[in-house]
């Protein structure tokens, strides 16, 4: 859903990606610099500020969409450089939500249903498009979905509500996305 809204942010950075590109910035560079932002985003939810940690997780995500936009302006795209944003990203959701969960910002079980269900997530796509499945845009709660609904519940105060609705949609969207899967390969 808000890749369609990723895609149209991608257009208005173009020229900040192009200008990253002459200078040769790296988009791994990029990529680590946004991993390492949301870490602090997810020290920020550990020491119990989830403001701070909401308003970081925002920035990171905007790591998150610049790096691909240079490495497409610099015609630096690469199959590594997509399996370390991939592995960096969950890395990222991985830290994140485990530190709200452990941080008491959330009720434990529900910051777990979160963790499994946005690992899943990722996982039921990678494993559909091993098997030539299309999995674009297929499922409420892809990575933009997930960090925006974290770091808005979180600025809003309601953080907690935020990671219960997140176990429900995530794991709602494993089982859209194996049904889509299921349907294809019938």
């Amino acid at each position: 859903m808000l890749n369609r809204v990723r895609n149209a942010v991608s257009r208005v950075l173009r020229p900040l990606a192009s200008a990253l590109a002459r200078s040769r910035v790296p988009p791994n560079a990029i990529t680590l610099l946004g991993f390492l932002v949301s870490l602090v985003a997810a020290y920020a939810f550990y020491r119990s500020m989830p403001v701070l940690g909401g308003v970081v997780l925002l920035i990171s995500g905007f790591f998150d969409i610049i790096d691909g936009a240079v490495a497409r302006a610099s015609g630096r795209v690469t199959k590594w450089g997509g399996v370390l944003d991939s592995t960096l990203d969950r890395y990222s959701d991985l830290a994140v939500l485990g530190a709200i969960a452990i941080s008491g910002l959330c009720n434990p079980i529900a910051g777990m249903a979160a963790m499994i269900g946005s690992v899943m997530v990722s996982y039921v796509r990678a494993r559909g498009e091993v098997e030539q499945v299309r999995m674009s845009a297929v499922g409420l709660m892809e990575r933009a979905e997930r960090m925006v609904l974290v770091a808005a519940t979180a600025i809003l105060g309601i953080l907690d509500i935020g990671i219960l609705v997140l176990a429900l949609l995530t794991n709602m969207t494993v089982l859209q996305r194996l049904y889509h899967i299921w349907r294809s390969l019938s």
